[in-house]
């Protein structure tokens, strides 16, 4: 997941702004969810204890396939990566009454903020949510891919105790490079300096307890040369769509690590899976997928997939997808709801939230 966006590689140009208005009616603020799985039902039901507002969670994504479902009345739609906050879909939310888009997530890339702006809805997000479980995530891939802990253990479960083809490698004196130091490659850049690694950033700001911590920041051509594991930490911004490409890979180390618990789009699959034919990439860890909206989230075990370019990359042995799994931790989902109803308590109050930055061009 994303962080704030001036502690990222590249900057999303939004700036925060309130919008104040005032409740007409006494009646309960009613907040319609999509996208809505078990875990989010149970989580924001047990912290709506201390708000009393009238929830009600829909499973399909928002769309235009389905806004004109929302009531009217509705004073906020909560979202989350994979709904689509189109223009048309804003509008229609606007002439049915909702005054905010709450995202359950940081990342605002699925919303068009300009559109929101128009019609006068409150764009707000979860700026900060446990970014120790996406980092650790990213962390948790890496050591998999290099340690082979996944082939390990089917292998063992068959009886099979043989190490032939489990040759790893040692992160110890290695060099991570990572893209974009915000909360999470933060984190990121901590864990891997207590594994011993030299630690190479690129980000547009500099943090300085990352430099005292001994992260040396250079440019991003450099951290391509240099690493041997690379790590993306940025949001998806239409500056970086496609940050690695065909050429981005070949300024890569030959044999290099791909970690992305980030955005899919920050990553051209289709060059990525030629780097893994020729090995420029040795392993390739991804907790998102361009493509996702289609995948993730659902059991689809039962199903037959056509994503050839998913397909693809599933029939790698040297490559480890995770459904967009980094941020879900007990921890994490708790602050992601308790930040989204106290932000908007206070907007139904006519307030501007502490925690939750208010988002728009």
């Amino acid at each position: 997941m994303c962080q704030t966006p001036n502690h990222c590689a590249y900057p999303a140009h939004i700036a925060a702004f309130s919008l104040t208005f005032t409740r007409m009616s006494a009646s309960p603020v009613k907040v319609l969810f999509f996208s809505a799985k078990p875990y989010d039902i149970a989580s924001f039901n047990q912290h709506n204890a201390s708000y009393g507002f009238e929830l009600e969670y829909l499973e399909t994504h928002l769309g235009p396939h389905i806004v004109n479902a929302v009531d009217q009345g509705t004073f906020a739609v909560c979202v989350f990566v994979n709904d689509k906050l189109t223009t048309e879909v804003i509008a229609i939310l606007a002439a049915k009454g909702a005054k905010v888009i709450a995202l359950r997530c940081a990342g605002f890339n699925n919303v068009q903020l300009e559109a929101a702006k128009k019609y006068g809805i409150t764009v707000c997000r979860v700026p900060a949510y446990s970014p120790e479980a996406v980092a650790e995530h990213a962390v948790a891939m890496l050591l998999t891919l290099v340690r082979k802990t996944h082939k390990a253990y089917n292998r063992v479960r068959e009886q099979n105790f043989s190490l032939n083809g489990l040759l790893g490698f040692n992160l110890h004196g290695k060099t991570v490079g990572v893209i974009g130091t915000g909360r999470i490659g933060k984190a990121f850049c901590k864990i891997m300096l207590g594994f011993g690694c030299k630690v190479l950033a690129f980000d547009l700001f500099k943090d300085e307890e990352m430099v005292a911590a001994g992260v040396q920041y250079t440019t991003f051509d450099d951290v391509l040369r240099q690493a041997d594991i690379l790590s993306l930490h940025c949001p998806l911004t239409p500056d970086n769509r496609y940050l690695i490409n065909q050429d981005s890979l070949g300024k890569m180390k030959q044999g290099a690590t791909l970690i992305n618990t980030s955005r899919g789009a920050l990553i051209d699959t289709h060059a990525v899976i030629g780097a893994l034919k020729t090995g420029r990439l040795a392993n390739l860890g991804i907790d998102v997928y361009e493509q996702e909206e289609r995948l993730f989230f659902k059991d689809l075990s039962g199903s037959i997939i056509e994503d050839d370019t998913i397909q693809r990359l599933l029939s790698f042995p040297n490559v480890l997808v995770t459904g967009h799994q980094a941020f879900f931790t007990e921890d994490a989902l708790s602050q992601i709801a308790e930040t989204t109803l106290a932000s908007i308590h206070k907007l139904s109050k006519g307030l501007t939230p502490d925690d939750a930055l208010i988002v728009q061009i």
